[in-house]
């Protein structure tokens, strides 16, 4: 689907990502590659089939949007090193040309050297790009002169089926003062939106995108 937001077309997609075609950024937000390997090392029997399945969706984002720069908003890496992240180490050789920025959130706890030996650059707290600034967690405070990005809360909204039934999908948030993005990655919960007056959502279905 595509929207206009502070006078810029913006494409959003159903595979949770955000793409700007001015500036061939593709945007996505809590990846959280290594929290299957995580729970795996904790004794918790999760598929290890969860990281590859993310990063093979990001694939063909990559090849359907061929942008420049992949923008991860946070929370790209779960926990510390493991094999989740070796996998990303080794998918990630084949995209040479595409630059990678990391905008660090809460779970991103890796060292600075792990960063530049994956060939990730990061920003802290944001990266702003007018007039939009990417920035994981939403700021209390807004710059007026640009509209805040975020993720962290990994959004959902409640619809009511045909027969009733309340059917719950990830979405993307626009209010007034800043949107929010889905979480990209299929293992995570949702927090439900509840949007007010003026306010934009957008739920993510399984065979589209649908403003609600």
């Amino acid at each position: 689907m595509t929207i206009t937001s502070q006078g810029e077309e913006l494409i959003l997609d159903k595979e949770r990502a955000l793409f700007l075609p001015k500036h061939q950024l593709l945007a996505i937000s809590d990846l959280h590659l290594g929290k299957s390997a995580h729970f795996r090392q904790a004794g918790l029997q999760v598929p290890s089939t969860i990281a590859k399945s993310d990063l093979q969706r990001l694939s063909l984002l990559i090849e359907k949007y061929q942008p420049k720069t992949l923008l991860i908003n946070g929370d790209m890496f779960h926990h510390g090193l493991n094999t989740d992240i070796d996998d990303f180490s080794i998918w990630k050789q084949q995209y040479t040309d595409l630059n990678f920025l990391l905008v660090k959130g809460n779970h991103d706890q890796l060292s600075a050297n792990n960063y530049k030996d994956l060939g990730i650059e990061i920003h802290e707290p944001s990266f702003c790009l007018s007039p939009f600034c990417f920035i994981h967690d939403a700021p209390k405070h807004t710059n007026e002169e640009l509209y805040p990005i975020s993720g962290h809360i990994h959004p959902g909204v409640s619809i009511v089926g045909k027969a009733k039934q309340r059917l719950k999908f990830p979405c993307f948030y626009f209010g007034k003062d800043h949107a929010i993005l889905p979480a990209f990655s299929l293992f995570t919960g949702l927090y439900n939106i509840q949007p007010k007056t003026n306010e934009r959502i957008f739920a993510i279905t399984p065979e589209k995108v649908i403003e609600v």
